[in-house]
């Protein structure tokens, strides 16, 4: 098999990349043929699918993805805390739409204040709820061995979920506005807010589905929604009495 040297760190290569820093060994010189192909619509490409590939395998199989990347599968995945950043800004300006372009009578006080609220302390709940999740799930799924950190990553994805049913939810919003599908929209929105209420569940069920039996699972699944529903109550009600 013939060598030749990788132009990045100049060690010995025999195979398609560089044993010691990753290139390909393949790289040749830069051509209008190749930046058009490989530097800018590869990237795209690569980029692009990644992500989407991301979001649909946290959508449809969400235990399961965590489970993979804790098992060290994680090159098909977009680093999860960055995407966390990223769906969270894509539903920051979501809303900003939803409310730019919402008649004044949508926009109740109510409405008004609860927004003001979570624009305020959106971070604090965002990076609140993660630990939450994975202190509870660590006592609650002992059986498993995960340490703390593995159960961050649980929780993340289950965010991950919420978040991307959060974007659903007000691109479904925006086309409510339109008074003829104003009906079955706000169904719509009713059926996405009850399964990012669900989806924390149905990450744990689908990430321990062959560890527990299932009333094992489901008793363990309830008693988290419990202590999480007074945790939450108690912290928003702490940021709502400081606000």
């Amino acid at each position: 098999m013939n060598k030749k040297s990788c132009l990045n760190c100049g060690r010995s290569v025999s195979d398609e990349f560089c044993a010691h820093c990753g290139q390909k060994a393949d790289t040749a010189r830069i051509t209008p043929h190749s930046l058009v192909k490989n530097d800018i619509l590869g990237s795209i490409w690569h980029v692009e699918a990644k992500f989407f590939r991301t979001l649909k395998n946290i959508s449809f199989r969400p235990g399961e993805t965590a489970m993979d990347y804790i098992s060290g599968k994680r090159i098909r995945y977009n680093n999860f805390i960055s995407l966390l950043l990223i769906l969270f800004g894509f539903n920051v300006l979501g809303y900003h739409f939803y409310e730019k372009f919402s008649p004044a009578e949508v926009l109740s006080d109510d409405v008004l204040n609860m927004k003001n609220f979570f624009s305020k302390y959106s971070k604090t709940i965002l990076f609140v709820i993660i630990p939450m999740l994975a202190i509870n799930a660590y006592f609650l799924f002992k059986r498993i061995n995960l340490n703390i950190a593995e159960h961050f990553i649980i929780g993340t994805v289950s965010l991950l979920g919420i978040l991307i049913l959060f974007l659903l939810d007000d691109i479904v919003s925006l086309i409510g506005l339109w008074k003829p599908v104003l009906r079955i929209f706000d169904l719509i929105d009713k059926i996405i807010f009850g399964l990012s209420i669900l989806f924390p569940a149905i990450t744990y069920w689908n990430a321990f589905k062959k560890s527990y039996s299932k009333p094992g699972l489901l008793w363990r699944v309830l008693v988290l929604y419990v202590l999480m529903g007074v945790e939450s109550t108690v912290i928003s009600l702490i940021l709502y009495t400081i606000f």
